[in-house]
């Protein structure tokens, strides 16, 4: 696990690797190299985790010095790989040096063979290629910038704004208001991009102008295990669940795991811990005083029950906001989630003791947790004037549970890709009009253009799609983005074992019936748990992984000040009058927590941003 930075037409140096010191304490690597008349520049930082040696050091070559690469994440099944490679002379056990040789092989489409996180940078000096790719999940960030004939790319966006300074794209911010993240490939930049999930961005270098074109290597096909009981699949879910535990336990320094009250994390922690030869670490953050969101009792029972070594933190609202703006800064781009200052927290702690953590977050996507998944099997049972009646509920009642509200809403809109964004949406047309005076019009082409790629039409229910659609799009570019940005910066890797390509590739393959029904979520994965964890454990009831910001931003005073200050960059973007009725609504019972969050996110991310009116 790493930082990754390169660029071509202009040169990286020592000074700019250290903006990713964070993501790799143990080691730097640059190097430069002539392609044709351009330089092109290569750098690394490293956190090392397997092969400790020399011989995992990077940026990496092939012997012929024809291949270079610089690599972040872990490929659980390169052992594998490397089987394939029988005629290469091997200098260490890293799997950045057998993704590097496969590569070199097999050519850059062979990276769909690769089972794990990554984001890397691959160049072919001969054929004067540069590639960018990916994960399918995109677990690992990766961004580029291409402006005035210079090309950088790098894991954050820091390094890049240094060499390529940009400005604030508006409709990009509509977007971001609109879906509560901006979906790859935006970001709230003019020029900035990000490697979409599964894709690969190919730069040729065999021109007087930089060509850039990109082009996934997932597809939306999926094996039929339809003629499957539900009992075999039961069966073959447990296996597959533990053999995904005991991959992404590849190390050569000891993992620990992020321990909530819930099933995911205890059952990814009773498969690790009998799997290690050390008794396992266990890290739960809590909040002070009573609080729904507390979940540090029911972990320790957890960790008691399992024989984890548990360890706790506690935070308070003081801390909460007083960490508020350097999470924003860390992450990089605004969102929605509140989550984010506890998971700074978290990995803090984590990273006083081990440097891999495994999490059970992605559990909810491919199995159906979230409410918007039970609105959405309701669809098939409302007769259209029922659903238009529904949909306008929210207005005639005024209805204050937002995602009764939303559900409701949705059920009117016929279409899929309508009602999916309906349902996503945390501030609708009007308001994001009335905030910043810009029409949003981008956030459903986004939806739609993964729906095509994912061939979601094929898919047996509308349930499916979103469930697919969300893998690759929310969890991608909310809740994936903001641990691996925090995590890192505390050099700690995350590792998300429910997100194993061969694990969703099954739950996918499955009936949705054996994943999700009316009243019932994440069907296949609570059975097999019942079988593996302790009745005490089970019944617990679903809390998620959040922060008590609801009451938090009732009281008036640290909030209002920071989204209503008329200094700020904020207040020459938004129109403060339109800010205000937002946090007056939430204090007259309407829950606009997570709009709130946003709004201060955006609010100490433009104080960081150059503001372009046009």
């Amino acid at each position: 696990m790493c930082g990754i930075i390169g660029s071509v037409g202009i040169s990286i140096n020592s000074d700019l690797l250290s903006y990713l010191s964070h993501r790799g304490p143990d080691g730097t690597g640059l190097i430069d190299l002539k392609i044709g008349n351009k330089l092109v520049s290569f750098g690394h930082t490293r956190l090392a985790i397997v092969e400790l040696t020399a011989a995992g050091n990077q940026p990496m070559s092939t012997d012929d010095r024809n291949h270079l690469i610089t690599f972040n994440g872990e490929i659980y099944n390169h052992c594998e790989l490397r089987c394939q490679l029988g005629d290469v002379s091997f200098h260490g056990h890293s799997d950045t040096e057998t993704v590097m040789n496969l590569l070199a092989k097999k050519g850059i489409r062979s990276v769909r063979e690769f089972n794990g996180i990554f984001a890397f940078a691959f160049l072919e000096v001969e054929k004067k290629k540069l590639y960018l790719a990916r994960d399918p999940f995109g677990v690992k960030p990766l961004y580029y910038s291409l402006q005035k004939g210079k090309f950088v790319f790098s894991s954050e966006i820091r390094p890049i704004q240094r060499l390529l300074p940009d400005s604030l794209d508006r409709q990009h911010l509509s977007e971001l208001l609109r879906l509560r993240y901006v979906p790859s490939p935006d970001t709230i930049y003019k020029n900035i991009k990000k490697v979409r999930p599964g894709h690969i961005v190919e730069v040729d270098l065999d021109s007087d102008f930089l060509r850039i074109k990109e082009f996934p290597f997932v597809d939306g096909a999926r094996d039929d295990l339809s003629s499957m009981s539900f009992m075999e699949a039961s069966k073959q879910y447990g296996d597959m669940l533990e053999t995904a535990v005991q991959k992404q336990l590849m190390s050569d320094v000891e993992v620990g795991v992020l321990l909530s009250g819930g099933i995911d994390s205890a059952l990814i922690a009773q498969k690790a811990r009998s799997c290690v030869p050390y008794r396992m670490k266990a890290f739960t953050v809590g909040f002070a005083g009573q609080s729904d969101a507390d979940e540090i009792d029911q972990a320790k029972s957890t960790a008691d029950l399992l024989g984890l070594e548990h360890h706790v933190v506690r935070i308070n609202d003081a801390e909460f906001f007083n960490q508020l703006e350097k999470c924003v800064q860390i992450v990089e781009e605004p969102l929605a989630t509140t989550s984010i200052v506890p998971m700074f927290h978290l990995a803090e702690l984590a990273s006083r003791h081990v440097k891999v953590v495994l999490s059970g977050q992605g559990a909810d996507e491919p199995l159906g947790g979230y409410g918007r998944y039970q609105a959405e099997l309701w669809h098939q049972y409302v007769p259209p004037w029922l659903a238009k009646m529904l949909g306008s509920m929210d207005r005639g009642l005024g209805l204050k549970n937002e995602k009764l509200r939303r559900g409701l809403g949705s059920l009117s809109q016929k279409n899929d890709i309508d009602r999916f964004l309906f349902a996503y949406e945390i501030f609708n047309r009007g308001e994001i009009s009335g905030l910043i005076g810009v029409e949003e019009v981008l956030a459903r082409d986004r939806i739609k253009d993964m729906f095509e790629l994912l061939h979601c039409k094929d898919f047996p229910g509308s349930v499916k799609r979103m469930m697919a659609i969300d893998m690759r799009m929310n969890l991608a570019d909310d809740l994936l983005l903001y641990t691996d940005k925090i995590t890192m910066h505390h050099s700690l890797e995350c590792r998300v074992p429910m997100l194993d390509l061969e694990l969703i590739r099954f739950l996918e393959s499955i009936p949705a019936s054996f994943r999700i029904r009316l009243g019932k979520t994440k069907i296949i994965h609570r059975h097999y748990a019942a079988q593996a964890l302790s009745q005490e454990i089970i019944r617990r009831r679903k809390k998620g992984f959040s922060s008590p910001t609801r009451e938090w931003f009732l009281k008036e005073g640290i909030v209002d000040d920071i989204l209503l200050d008329p200094s700020s960059q904020f207040a020459n973007i938004f129109d403060l009058k339109e800010v205000k009725k937002i946090l007056t609504q939430h204090r007259l019972g309407l829950n606009r927590e997570k709009q709130l969050f946003l709004l201060l996110s955006i609010r100490y991310c433009l104080d960081n941003l150059s503001i372009n009116n046009n």
